[in-house]
Order: structure tokens, then C-alpha cells, then sequence
């Protein structure tokens, strides 16, 4: 005699026939009670995150003076389209809706993560017939497969950074481009090679960006953690000597990640900024003019509603902007051991670095103040701070799992149950516990190495053959010094195991999952109907090999669905949107932004001038606390 579900077989109170689809769930229930030893494994449903702490690097307190200060400065920049060299592009550009992207207009960029046999680039720079720059997706262009055209963010238009202007779009140089962002012979806005992944709840990963390149330990400097052995910072005890030193901040993912678009070529920047550059440029203070520029009033190009949760006492409203600058922000939210000196630090063109006391003028050297040169670290850590607010905890699959039986419906509570299912669904065990990943810094620091399959993965990585391997190897690829970004290949003595973590990615949180089309890191399927159809049949790109064909990589082991079970499935899925997203109230709140939504003409044309396409732009209004109601979802641009 099996076991009796540990699901309802009723209906929850105050529920009525009409108001739930009672024959699903009936089916439903009868092929979870066919299965022999159906739910006597099962691990328990997950429950609410807010039964997780937020992760903050134990030190934080030896940088940060002041955490309301920290969280208002990450915010503003956050939001900050100055940032960008062009003066359009924030962090923000790609993450205003429910922390993701949802515009369709030149969204398409080519396979430039293919690689060879042997992990050496190798990328397609061409689209796929009758798609490419400036097209308009539509819902017949999904699902993708087998084009690897990736539908993701476009960024900034190819160009070399030539200096700070003391405006926000800097001095930079037009190059013409060669990886397909090109049309009626002028630069479109370059698109990344992955989906954008939202930010909300980023802050509970391990790791962060689809291939885990943006490590859980901050350097002050960039991305790269641990991996970069040079990174350095000043820090000046005594102002008149400040000195090089290390920083290390664990748990800090959002960090690295947060400096990394920052210098992209294809994301935000034009090719060769520094960070100190955008020091100068946000701060003041440029020295290539024989007066100091001045620095730029924080979001000096977009209105801030007086009720922000964060801002909206230094807002300006009906004015752009902040009744504050950069450099009172930084003083009021860091200790001044970081910024406080007279001396300049003087950065060679093969990067060595030494305290100076002014200007050589030498066009092979650029001297910083020491805030300037520090502005990586405050970057990341104050942008990690607001990030950190951003959690959806409050949805009402949360508030079931506070106690309230009638948060969600019958068929959603069905379909969590057959989530943690270890004879149907066995979603749960990668999309594990209250975070829903098992990329979650919990779940890799409870067990950092999975094996599965008899193979040994990256806690929190998969392959699940949306792609063949070679055209992204993802966590199997390498960091900038040639070192395997994956955490298995680096273990000595390594597995027993075969490694099995080319081609795979982290595997994402599924709150607000409803709001954040299109899914995967191709982003390549559409809706939440066509995802649970392609989990179904196990994959698309099968079967999976490593990179050098010498692997079969186990596939997910996923049984057909049927309609009734998919329906419950959605159900569920449904049922982790927190309404605070949907509706942009607190914390999930912002400043008005500009963002570019493809350009002027079409697909086959497109006007131009001085070499650039020209831009549409899409309006987000600044919301305060109260919310402003739900922002269209993709495709509804």
C-alpha cells in the first residue's frame, strides 16, 4: 500500500468548484499516487525564504561607515545612466524590470561563445537568415533552437575611450564593428552573448553572471577574486602615505559582478576605460584640462520621485538629479582610511602604480586622488548593498509556507509537490531549498561538489542541452588568466568522478519567474509553458558531450509530462511572484530611466550619425514607495 501524499486531496477552505480546475488536479493527484514509493522519498516542500538570512561579507563593517549612506550611493548608481560612456547606459538598462530585460528590439546577438574542440574561441559572428541588428522579435521567433542566436541586452556601440569630457558622454573614438553589429554601414548597440538574469535575489548566489565568472570573494578591483593575485587598493591610515593593499570580502558575488559591466566594451563602456576614469568622471576632478572638471550631480539625467524609498530625500523633483554629489556620498559611506589623502596615486600605461604628488602631464601615465582610484571598491560594495534589498520574500507561495493554508490553490500546491517529486518532476534537486538553487552560497558551502549521475558538477551547474556544448561552454570555459572558471576542475586530487561541467550553467531562483521572460541563458524560450514542455522531453541538444567529445554528459532525468501535470507545474510557478515586483513598490522602487530599445528604421535599414545608429528610447517613469503599477512584460513593448 503506498504511502498517502502529503498534498491536500481536498480543496483548501472558502474555495469553490468554479474557481479551481478540479480535473487536473484529480489527475494530477492520480499519477503521483500510481508511481511506486511516489513522495516516500521526497524531500519536504521548500520553504519560505524569508527562513534565509541574507549573505553580507562578515567584514563589511571595515570598509562601510554608514549602511543607509552605502545603500543610497548603490542605488544611485545603480541607476545612473552617466555611468555608461555613452550617458545612456546604466546597470540599470538591463535590470528595470523585476531586476531583468524585457525589450525585444535589436535583443539578437550571434553565437560569440562558440568555441573549438579544445576550448579555443571560435565565434559566429553571423545571424541566423533574416534576423540580425535592429530586428523585432515576435512571438513566431520561439522557441530558437537549433539557431544559436541568443535573444539577451544590447549594451553600448563599439568605441575606444580617448578621455573624461566633464559631460556624460565621454571623448571616445567610433570603431567600426566586427562581430556583426553593423548595418546600412554604421554600429548598432552591441547585444551581449547571454540573457540578462535578474538581480532580485541575486544576492543569495554563491557565484553570480550564468558561467559563476563573478566570484564570491571581492578584491576591491574587479570580478576575478582570489584569481587575481594583483589586485590592490590604497589605503591611507595616515593621509600622507597611503599604500597598496589587499582586500578580501567573502560573500560578496554581487561585487564582482557589479564592477564587471562596467568596463565592458559590449555592456557600458568604451574600449580602455578604467575604473578610475569613471572616478574622474563621476567625482571631478579630470586632469586632462589645466582647470579640475567638476563631477556630475548623481542622476543628473533622470527625475527621482520625492516618496523613493531610498532617495527620495535627496531628490530633486521636478528637477533631475540629487541634491547631493559623489564625493559626499562616498565620504558620508566609507571609512576615510579609503579616501581621505592629499597625494595622487600615478597609473602607468602597463598599469604599476606609485604615490605621487601632482601631475606629470606625461600622456603615458594618469594620476588619480586616492578616491578616484579606490572608486571599484565603492562601486561594487555600495551597488552589493542596494542589491541586497532587493529580496522577493512575500509571495504567496512564501506566506503558504508562513501558514496560510489558502495562499495558493489546490493545483499550485499539487505542483510543488510534484517539484520535489523524485519520481516525476525532481525539479527540486537542482532548484533547491527556500532559494530555490542550488547555486545558493548555503547550498555550495554545504557542499560545493555535486555528483550526479555518477559525474562530478559544480554545486548550483548544469547542463541541460538548450545548446550544443560548443557554443557556450559556460562554467567549463576559463577566467582571463586561463584558469578553469569551475571549482571541480580546480580540486586536487581531483574527483573520482568524470568532470561534467562543459556547457553548464547556474542554475537560477524562480521567483518573479513569470516576469521575466525570455528564460534560459539563451534566452530562447518565450513563455513558462514552452520551459516546462522542453524540462519534459529532457532537452534539446542531445545527446550532451564535454567539449572535446570525449564525455557523454549525463542528461537531466526528466519523464514526459502530461498536460495535467504542466498545468499544475505553471500553477506553482505562478505562485512565486512577489506583488511588490509585479508593481514596483518598495524595495523594488526607482528613478526615471531612458533606455535604448533598438534604433530608428528597421532591420534592413538604419539612419545614422557620425557612424552610430540612431536610438529609440523607451521612458520607465520614476515609482516611490507606493509603487506605479506593473511594467509591460516582453514582446508587450
Amino acid at each position: 500500500m503506498h504511502p498517502r501524499p502529503s498534498f491536500p486531496l481536498s480543496l483548501p477552505s472558502g474555495s469553490t468548484p468554479a474557481a479551481r480546475p478540479l480535473a487536473g488536479i484529480v489527475a494530477v493527484l492520480a499519477i503521483a499516487l500510481s508511481a511506486p514509493g511516489a513522495l516516500a522519498q521526497d524531500p519536504p516542500r521548500p520553504p519560505s525564504l524569508k527562513t534565509v538570512p541574507v549573505p553580507e561579507p562578515a567584514n563589511i563593517a571595515d570598509f562601510v561607515s554608514n549602511r543607509a549612506a552605502a545603500i543610497e550611493l548603490g542605488k544611485a548608481l545603480f541607476w545612473d545612466m552617466q555611468v555608461g560612456s555613452d550617458g545612456l547606459t546604466a546597470c540599470a538598462s538591463c535590470h528595470f524590470n523585476a531586476g531583468a530585460d524585457s525589450r525585444s528590439r535589436n535583443q539578437i546577438a550571434p553565437g560569440l561563445n562558440r568555441v573549438h574542440f579544445d576550448g579555443s574561441a571560435f565565434p559566429d559572428t553571423t545571424f541566423a537568415p533574416g534576423r540580425g541588428p535592429n530586428y523585432d522579435l515576435t512571438a513566431a521567433d520561439f522557441p530558437r533552437f537549433p539557431s544559436n542566436d541568443v535573444v539577451s541586452s544590447q549594451g553600448v556601440f563599439n568605441t575606444s575611450f580617448l578621455a573624461i569630457s566633464g559631460l556624460p558622454i565621454e571623448f571616445q573614438q567610433v570603431v567600426p564593428d566586427t562581430e556583426g553589429f553593423r548595418l546600412s554601414n554604421a554600429n548598432t548597440r552591441r547585444v551581449e552573448p547571454r540573457n540578462t538574469p535578474s538581480v532580485v535575489n541575486a544576492v543569495y548566489n554563491f557565484r553570480n553572471f550564468w558561467d559563476g565568472r563573478a566570484q564570491n570573494q571581492f578584491n576591491g578591483v574587479n570580478g576575478l577574486g582570489d584569481r587575481d593575485p594583483n589586485a590592490r587598493v590604497f589605503r591611507a591610515d595616515d593621509p600622507l602615505v597611503p599604500f597598496a593593499v589587499a582586500v578580501r570580502l567573502e560573500d560578496s558575488s554581487l561585487a564582482s559582478q557589479a564592477v564587471m559591466p562596467v568596463l565592458s566594451s559590449t555592456e557600458m563602456s568604451a574600449a580602455g576605460r578604467r575604473f578610475p576614469d569613471l572616478g574622474e568622471k563621476l567625482l571631478g576632478g579630470a586632469r586632462e584640462f589645466w582647470f579640475p572638471l567638476q563631477g556630475l550631480r548623481p542622476l543628473g539625467l533622470q527625475r527621482v520621485h520625492p516618496q523613493d524609498s531610498v532617495l527620495g530625500g535627496r531628490s530633486r523633483h521636478p528637477q533631475a538629479g540629487l541634491t547631493t554629489n559623489y564625493d559626499a556620498l562616498v565620504r558620508a559611506a566609507f571609512h576615510r582610511q579609503w579616501w581621505d589623502s592629499p597625494r595622487r596615486i600615478r597609473v602607468a600605461n602597463d598599469g604599476t602604480t606609485s604615490v605621487v604628488t601632482g601631475f606629470d602631464y606625461n600622456p603615458a601615465t594618469r594620476e588619480y586622488t586616492l578616491m578616484q582610484y579606490n572608486f571599484a571598491l565603492y562601486f561594487g560594495l555600495a551597488v552589493q548593498m542596494y542589491e541586497a534589498t532587493l529580496v522577493a520574500n512575500d509571495s504567496p507561495y512564501d506566506r503558504f509556507m508562513d501558514g496560510d493554508p489558502n495562499a495558493i490553490s489546490a493545483e499550485a500546491i499539487a505542483g510543488v509537490d510534484l517539484f520535489r517529486s523524485q519520481t516525476r518532476g525532481r525539479c527540486i534537486n537542482c532548484h533547491e531549498e527556500a532559494e530555490l538553487t542550488g547555486a545558493s552560497v548555503r547550498r555550495v558551502r554545504a557542499s560545493p561538489t555535486r555528483i550526479r549521475e555518477n559525474q562530478a558538477l559544480d554545486r548550483g551547474f548544469n547542463n541541460v542541452s538548450v545548446l550544443w556544448t560548443l557554443e557556450d561552454l559556460g562554467v567549463g570555459g576559463r577566467d582571463p588568466f586561463g584558469v578553469p572558471l569551475s571549482s571541480v576542475r580546480l580540486l586536487n586530487p581531483p574527483p573520482p568522478q568524470p568532470i561534467a561541467v562543459d556547457g553548464a550553467f547556474k542554475v537560477p531562483g524562480l521567483r518573479n519567474v513569470e516576469l521575466t521572460a525570455p528564460y534560459f541563458h539563451t534566452g530562447g524560450y518565450r513563455t513558462l509553458r514552452e520551459v516546462l514542455e522542453f524540462y519534459s522531453r529532457g532537452g534539446d541538444a542531445m545527446p550532451i558531450h564535454s567539449a572535446d567529445g570525449s564525455l557523454v554528459i549525463a542528461p537531466l532525468s526528466v519523464l514526459n509530462t502530461t498536460d495535467p501535470e504542466l498545468a499544475a507545474f505553471e500553477a506553482f510557478l505562478l505562485s512565486l511572484t512577489d506583488e511588490r515586483v509585479r508593481m514596483q513598490r518598495a524595495p523594488f522602487d526607482h528613478p526615471q530611466l531612458f533606455v535604448p530599445n533598438g534604433h530608428q528604421g528597421n532591420q534592413n535599414h538604419v539612419p545614422s550619425l557620425f557612424g552610430l545608429a540612431l536610438d529609440r528610447i523607451l521612458v520607465i517613469p520614476a515609482v516611490g514607495r507606493e509603487g506605479g503599477g506593473p511594467l509591460p512584460r516582453f514582446l508587450d513593448h
